[in-house]
C-alpha cells in the first residue's frame, strides 16, 4: 500500500518513512499542504498539522471533501480541541507526537480494518498459536472456543497482538486502548493485563518489562 506522509520536519519524516518501509509500505513524502493536495491518490494519509504553508486541518478538510481516503493526523498539537476538530472534519484517527513507529503502524492497521471491507483472504481470524482473534467480530478464541472479554480487554489484547514480541510502553498502550487524554490511574492497565493473563494462562505470556511497559509473547 502507498502511504502519503505529509510532514515538514525532516528527521521525523525520515525516521517514520524508514519504519513504514520496513513494514512493507510504499511512502511518498511531501513537506507542504500544497504538495499534499497535488499528490497522486494514496491508500492512506499521515498528516501533520503544523505545515509551513497552511494549516493541516484545512488540508484534512479538503482531502475528505475529495473522497474517503483514510487520514491519520500526526501532530505535536495535543490539545483536546485540535483532536476533536480534526476528527470532526474527517480524520479517522489522531496520534500525538512524540510517537513510536509501532504505534503508528498499529493505528494504521486499525483504521484500515474499519474503513476497508475485508477481501476473501481476510475472512479468517488472525492466529497466534492457540489464540485466534476475529477482529471484525471482536471475538477472541482459545482452541476454537470463545473466551468472553470486556470491550477494553479485547482492545488491549488486539493492540498487543498487532506486533507480538514488541515492547509497548505504558503510555503507548494507554493512548491506543484508552485515550490520549486519559486522566485516571494507569493502574487500570495492570488490572486488565492481569485479567488477560488469567483468561489465557497457556496461550501466551504478557511479560512486564520493568520501567518500560509490556510485551506479548506467543507460547
Amino acid at each position: 500500500m502507498r502511504v502519503l506522509l505529509v510532514e515538514d520536519d525532516e528527521p521525523i519524516a525520515e525516521s517514520l518513512g524508514r519504519g513504514l518501509r520496513r513494514y512493507g509500505f510504499e511512502v511518498d513524502w511531501v513537506r507542504t499542504g500544497a504538495e499534499a493536495l497535488a499528490a497522486p491518490e494514496a491508500g492512506l494519509v499521515l498528516l501533520d498539522l503544523g505545515l509551513p504553508d497552511t494549516d493541516g486541518l484545512d488540508v484534512c478538510r479538503e482531502l475528505r471533501a475529495r473522497g474517503d481516503v483514510p487520514i491519520i493526523v500526526i501532530s505535536a498539537r495535543s490539545d483536546e480541541v485540535d483532536r476533536v476538530v480534526g476528527l470532526e472534519i474527517g480524520a479517522d484517527d489522531y496520534v500525538s507526537k512524540p510517537f513510536g513507529v509501532r504505534e503508528v503502524i498499529a493505528r494504521m492497521r486499525a483504521v484500515l480494518r474499519r474503513v476497508r471491507p475485508p477481501g476473501p483472504e481476510e475472512q479468517a481470524p488472525d492466529r497466534y498459536g492457540r489464540l485466534a482473534l476475529d477482529r471484525r467480530a471482536r471475538r477472541a478464541l482459545l482452541d476454537e472456543a470463545e473466551v468472553p472479554l470486556t470491550p477494553k480487554e479485547y482492545d488491549l489484547l488486539a493492540f498487543l497482538t498487532e506486533e507480538p514480541g514488541a515492547v509497548f510502553t505504558r503510555e503507548q498502550i494507554m493512548e491506543a486502548v484508552w485515550d490520549a487524554n486519559w486522566f485516571g490511574p494507569t493502574k487500570t492497565l495492570d488490572v486488565h493485563i492481569g485479567a488477560l493473563r488469567r483468561k489465557f494462562p497457556e496461550a501466551f505470556v504478557i511479560e512486564t518489562v520493568r520501567g518500560v511497559g509490556f510485551r506479548l509473547v506467543v507460547s
